[in-house]
């Protein structure tokens, strides 16, 4: 009889173990269907993380006046002919007309479209004179003469950006990007006419505007790039 009661509790006992492991490992067992929610859930978050990154990156951006086809193809020849002997990255002719200016690539494609808004026309630039700067983006240049004209839609296109420049505006077309000294940058200056003995006399016309990325630490300029093209209505 005591043998029979004492297994009867060793049974027991064993039963209440294999309940409790049961119940141990279902309650163990991952639901699948909330690990592909939770997997789901972590890519939204990433995409948004991501998208919220993209969104505030920013970069430098200017603005430019472009020439037209004719008179971009004659200052190119003269690019080429002084990077020949000077070296240099090369670029697309332009009258700088918004400088250098960190924002976000929608900030700065709305800015730029306001800015054209602003400008609307076709407007002119009369050259002055070959010159030479004190830095590389100013090494040899060609100076215009700064009227309202040109000045203007400058002005106008920084209140856009809310930019807002330590030096009045200086209305030119660089020629040349490259760190020389003062007895290279001279040379350079006399090889300019040499290469186009009427320069200093051209008159030409700003037919567009564009929003370029240039991050001016790329002395290389790989990775200058335009954004986009706004073309100036005929007066």
């Amino acid at each position: 009889m005591f043998n029979n009661i004492f297994l009867i509790k060793f049974l027991t006992f064993l039963g209440l173990i294999g309940i409790s492991l049961l119940f141990y490992s279902i309650l163990k067992v991952p639901d699948p269907m909330k690990k592909v929610q939770l997997t789901e859930a972590d890519t939204k978050t990433e995409e948004k993380v991501k998208l919220t990154e993209a969104e505030n990156k920013t970069d430098v951006y200017s603005v430019w006046g472009l020439p037209s086809e004719e008179v971009s193809n004659r200052v190119k020849k003269l690019m080429n002919g002084l990077r020949s002997e000077f070296g240099g990255a090369q670029f697309e002719p332009h009258v700088t007309v918004v400088g250098a200016i960190k924002l976000s690539e929608e900030e700065a494609r709305d800015k730029f479209r306001k800015g054209c808004g602003e400008v609307k026309k076709v407007y002119s630039g009369t050259v002055e004179k070959v010159d030479v700067g004190t830095f590389f983006y100013q090494c040899v240049y060609l100076l215009l003469h700064p009227t309202t004209e040109v000045v203007e839609p400058s002005a106008r296109c920084c209140r856009s950006f809310g930019y807002n420049s330590s030096t009045p505006y200086m209305p030119h077309m660089s020629l040349l990007y490259a760190d020389l000294t003062d007895e290279e940058k001279k040379k350079a200056q006399e090889k300019a006419y040499i290469l186009d003995e009427s320069i200093d006399n051209m008159s030409f016309q700003i037919t567009r505007l564009a929003l370029y990325k240039t991050d001016t630490e790329d002395k290389s300029l790989k990775s200058w790039e335009k954004i986009e093209e706004y073309n100036l209505r005929a007066n």
